[in-house]
């Protein structure tokens, strides 16, 4: 069987060759199309439901059952996230580098599983929880707080989950796309309305993971909501495995991460080196894929031809001499990250919808009629703006965009990075008047501010992450090497990952520097609407900062390979010369034969 091996496995077949199971060459007419790519998009499915079911809804509990106070719960929720987004790119280097996209994807939502049936239990059990405190002794800040103890299996639990959950995360969109033929038209089709299906997929997860589940968790049990959260990841990990002989698998190749470590380490060695007296000298510089750039040019110590590289055996060995399209890839990768850095708030402002936004909402009237709406299911609102613009930029905005700027893309990568950095603004300057306009009505009239007013907050930022979302990783794959694709996922999701800690970092600052009178479990006691302000504040310096520098980015596109060793730059005035002298004996001609 084919799952997991290394490189050459079977004689006579390329390591980026497609096989069956048995690592044979596939049958296209037995293996890959919908049916298996379906199977595994159940994966991504359940992780969704899984992951949207706990952190829009675990500060309500740690609040409201563990007793924490609202700072230390959002601080729990965010580096459980970041986490949960860091390992990612674990899932993402094993996947490549040696197990193989199923194998991890099936060992990850195995490891979520056990983290799921791990929380059901730890939310269950009744000595994992202190004894239950009334509202008077809550608002005198009286409750007996959870201990080590009685978080211990809570953590054990979360970061459980947060591995699994970020080896199929990182993986599981990949690996439904390899049961697709690039090379045939009608598979390519297939797999591009597979990747739109694939999103709405785990928007209809993130749904019921926010409506039902979070219902069921409020009013009937947590241990119920996250037992159902099991279940159906059991379930999935199932049908996976019962796929296997449907479908299609290509062989790890190798991290692009060695590429990475070995030219920065090579670059570090030979610091002390001479640069050549012109480029071409560099070691394979006339095989170089891509334009040999001025950028960075320590790094072009990594291809420096030395004593040890003399022999052409040695050449070849890349932990000795790398080549210029290795240095100028890892220069690629360099070049990503100034814009990588100004992404990392906007997921820090929306790290607050799965925090101090549910908070909010326990403090806000959520009764219509006789039914009372989880504080949670509120983020409902979050995921139904996502899919309204995601569908709305298709369908309205590109087009639109296209006819006036008269660009294919209609609106660029970075200008949907920059138009969810100014929503997320927005939408902060919203939860700033919203909270203040809350807090002044609960403290001078005692009345409860309706909670639909969080629509705002969800509505914007919604919206931002639609344009974000898209834009980063548009850009992030698009400006990344070729061979670095699996990497551009992984930054993407970095940013995401920073992000939460941000957030976490943020907290920490803000309740030690104000003593904790910003963010307090009670909200009519606290100053939220400040912190909020304050990210508004700092959202508005990062989006100068974006501004200036996506004006310095030049797109990969924009960089063509152009002559510049002595010969190619001789050969290339040679034949300009020649086309001079040619153009200047055709107009002579012209001019003898007119009358």
């Amino acid at each position: 069987m084919v799952l997991a091996g290394s490189h050459g496995e079977k004689d006579g077949l390329n390591d980026d060759a497609v096989l069956d199971y048995r690592g044979n060459p596939v049958d296209k007419s037995k293996t890959g199309g919908w049916l298996p790519a379906g199977l595994i998009l159940g994966c991504e499915l359940s992780e969704r439901i899984c992951v949207m079911g706990i952190s829009m809804n675990l500060v309500p509990y740690l609040v409201g059952d563990l007793h924490i106070s609202a700072a230390k719960s959002a601080t729990m929720v965010t580096n459980f996230m970041g986490t949960l987004n860091l390992l990612g790119l674990l899932g993402g280097f094993l996947a490549d580098a040696k197990l193989s996209r199923y194998v991890t994807v099936a060992i990850s939502a195995a490891i979520t599983s056990l983290g799921v049936i791990l929380l059901t239990v730890a939310t269950t059990i009744p000595s994992m929880r202190p004894p239950p405190c009334d509202d008077y002794r809550r608002q005198h800040h009286e409750c007996i707080e959870a201990n080590g103890r009685q978080l211990a299996l809570l953590y054990v639990a979360l970061y459980t989950i947060a591995p699994g959950c970020g080896g199929i995360k990182s993986n599981v969109s990949s690996f439904g796309s390899d049961q697709f033929d690039v090379t045939d038209p009608k598979e390519e089709n297939a797999m591009i309305f597979f990747i739109s299906r694939f999103y709405f997929g785990i928007s209809i997860g993130s749904l019921f993971g926010v409506i039902v589940l979070v219902y069921i968790q409020d009013n009937i049990g947590r241990g119920l909501g996250y037992g159902i959260s099991a279940a159906t990841m059991v379930i999935a990990l199932a049908v996976l495995l019962c796929g296997t002989p449907w479908y299609r698998f290509k062989r790890p190749q190798g991290s692009p991460l060695t590429i990475l470590w070995r030219v920065l380490f090579l670059a570090l060695k030979k610091r002390n080196q001479s640069y050549p007296s012109h480029p071409s000298l560099l070691n394979d510089y006339e095989n170089r894929k891509v334009p040999h750039t001025k950028r960075f040019k320590c790094l072009d110590k990594a291809a420096v031809l030395d004593d040890d590289c003399a022999a052409s055996t040695n050449k070849n060995k890349p932990c000795v001499v790398s080549t210029v399209t290795q240095v100028e890839e890892v220069k690629m990768v360099l070049k990503l990250l100034p814009i990588w850095s100004t992404c990392i708030l906007f997921w820090t402002i929306y790290s607050q919808m799965t925090t101090f936004t549910i908070h909010q909402a326990t403090a806000m009237h959520r009764t219509v009629g006789s039914f009372v709406i989880p504080a949670g299911s509120f983020s409902a609102f979050l995921v139904i703006t996502i899919l309204l613009f995601t569908s709305l930029n298709e369908k309205v905005f590109v087009p639109l965009a296209r006819k006036l700027t008269h660009n294919v893309q209609g609106i660029t990568c970075l200008q949907r990075i920059g138009i969810g950095l100014i929503l997320s603004i927005a939408a902060m300057v919203g939860a700033a008047v919203v909270e203040k306009e809350r807090r002044e009505r609960a403290i001078q009239k005692e009345i409860k501010l309706s909670a639909f007013w969080l629509f705002i907050q969800f509505f914007l930022v919604g919206s931002g992450e639609a344009f974000a979302y898209v834009g980063q990783l548009e850009f992030f794959i698009r400006e990344a090497p070729d061979r670095m694709k699996s990497m551009s996922t992984g930054l993407f999701l970095s940013t995401i990952s920073m992000g939460f800690f941000v957030s976490s970092l943020l907290v920490y600052i803000v309740d030690h520097a104000t003593k904790k009178s910003w963010l307090r479990t009670n909200l009519n006691k606290g100053k939220l609407n400040n912190f909020y302000w304050l990210l508004a504040a700092l959202g508005f310096i990062n989006l100068l900062v974006f501004l200036i520098l996506a004006s310095r980015h030049q797109y990969r596109t924009h960089l063509p390979i152009k002559p510049e060793s002595r010969e190619e730059e001789l050969k290339s005035l040679n034949n300009e010369m020649i086309e001079d002298v040619e153009k200047k004996a055709s107009i002579q001609s012209l001019k003898n034969i007119e009358p």
